[in-house]
């Protein structure tokens, strides 16, 4: 059987809404892992046989194929062929997928999982416009209760019983791990410096992740008000504690990353070294009002499909939409919480949608191979209640 392997993985600082990356286009983003992806692997980027893109709002200055856009816009050939996909959170851990399955199948001998979102030039939801996405049969189905997904994280605290402090401290959590990684360099390889124009017209080097808070606290995070709080939803919910709030959800934000993806023997005749294995997959949908609960589910059949247990596991990436996602996901999977997200998370590092997937699996891969780990998981909720599952192995 044909395996996929990832040769590189690389990713840009993920920045704030507003923040250092406001003034690059989207395309021109995704452009430049691309070209970096290219250049630290030194390959002919004629030898791709695809590109695969996660975007969720395909939308404005994300339309028309962003990952055929970025890739020409580069100056990269145009023979290679380039495609964008959207699953919602999870698109390029998706893209990642078809990357991997499209080698493992003998479609591909050579080819690029990426994503992009710059959710400051591109605002959530603005693919939408005031459109209705669901037509009559969805709202129907389930009577009418489609709620946003901060209510939904509200849903799920409820029902696994997740307090405000559990929130509040995996959020804090998350914070002084992204700190103490970015401190120690751990963050180093695997981020391609951007030059970003200021506002006052100098130019600087982007590489540090930006929405990092070293210094809050449980006090800090604790003054918050909830996000998400809806009288009618209250009373219509009453069983809702109102535990969400800005503080313990991820950060609206921008970034871009890239996997080389290719099977071991192309590896070998380009002269590159593979690094890890695509180990498993997994997809996984729930109901579309709880939505946020995919990752359950999603982890498991992945760990059966691999005849794998929680225990095999050295380093798991469980997105963190919101705080009570992976709370759940903790209190259902019993993993070492030491292992989940030990980097921190998209509360401290951001979640710049279609790139997250990426981002996500970036870290991972550069974390087992600093910790000298040999598989890793990462799961992610999506919208419209579905989840991604990947295990990656890593070599040598």
């Amino acid at each position: 059987m044909r395996e996929a392997v990832v040769v590189e993985a690389v990713r840009v600082a993920t920045g704030k809404r507003d923040g250092r990356l406001k003034g690059v286009h989207p395309v021109d983003l995704l452009g430049h892992v691309l070209t970096g992806l290219v250049e630290r692997t030194g390959i002919d980027p004629a030898v791709v046989d695809d590109v695969v893109a996660g975007c969720v709002d395909q939308v404005g200055e994300q339309a028309v194929n962003v990952a055929r856009n970025a890739w020409l816009g580069a100056g990269l050939p145009e023979s290679v062929p380039a495609t964008t996909v959207d699953r919602q959170c999870g698109s390029s851990q998706q893209a990642a997928h078809f990357a991997a399955q499209g080698v493992i199948a003998g479609a591909y001998d050579v080819a690029i999982a990426c994503g992009v979102e710059s959710m400051t030039r591109v605002p959530m939801m603005s693919n939408v416009a005031g459109a209705n996405p669901f037509g009559t049969g969805m709202p129907a189905r389930y009577d009418h209760m489609l709620v946003p997904q901060g209510i939904s994280a509200e849903i799920v605290a409820s029902r696994w019983g997740i307090t405000r402090e559990e929130c509040d401290e995996l959020a804090l959590r998350s914070h002084q791990r992204a700190a103490a990684a970015t401190a120690g360099g751990r963050f180093a390889e695997e981020i391609l410096p951007v030059k970003v124009t200021l506002d006052d017209g100098s130019v600087e080097e982007f590489a540090t992740d930006e929405g990092i808070r070293p210094t809050t606290s449980l006090e800090a995070l604790g003054q918050l008000k909830p996000a998400f709080y809806d009288e009618r939803v209250a009373e219509a919910r009453p069983d809702l504690s109102w535990v969400v709030t800005a503080g313990n959800s991820s950060q609206i934000s921008d970034g871009a990353g890239a996997l080389l993806v290719m099977t071991p023997e192309k590896a070998a005749e380009l002269g590159l070294t593979p690094r890890w294995r695509f180990h498993g997959f997994a997809l996984a949908g729930t109901d579309p009002v709880t939505m946020l609960t995919g990752p359950i589910p999603a982890t498991r059949k992945a760990l059966d499909r691999a005849g794998l247990t929680v225990e095999n596991i050295d380093h798991f990436e469980v997105n963190e939409a919101f705080a009570s996602v992976v709370a759940a996901w903790l209190h259902e999977l019993r993993a070492d919480p030491e292992k989940v997200n030990p980097r921190g998370g998209a509360i401290a590092l951001g979640h710049p949608l279609g790139g997250s997937g990426v981002r996500l699996m970036t870290t991972m891969l550069h974390a087992l191979e600093q910790s000298g780990g040999r598989f890793g998981l990462q799961a992610m909720c999506e919208g419209g209640g579905l989840a991604n599952a990947t295990i990656i192995e890593r070599l040598g």
